[in-house]
């Protein structure tokens, strides 16, 4: 959001240059005031890296988000979403 902020382009023009849909640039500016609003909620910055394999090419297609220190989480394309709930649960109370 601070990058769109900063841009001085319209929504439509920000959109397109990215890539992104008028909704999804919607649901983040939504999803922003929200959280300007709730107490504890912390926004990370996210940086979206084609390196991996595509999926049609028969490589893993999964998540992979990479944090301080060299750690990672890394989430299969078929994954157990109890445990993946599981652990946000344990995050969410660090």
């Amino acid at each position: 959001m601070a990058e769109y902020e900063a841009s001085g382009l319209s929504r439509v023009d920000f959109c397109h240059e990215r890539g992104l849909s008028l909704a999804t640039l919607a649901r983040y500016r939504k999803r922003h005031s929200q959280a300007n609003a709730a107490p504890g909620v912390r926004w990370f910055e996210v940086e979206v890296s084609g390196n991996g394999p595509a999926p049609e090419s028969g490589g893993v297609s999964g998540l992979t988000v990479a944090l301080k220190h060299g750690r990672r989480i890394e989430i299969a394309r078929r994954f157990d979403a109890r445990t993946l709930a599981q652990l946000l649960a344990v995050l969410e109370r660090v």
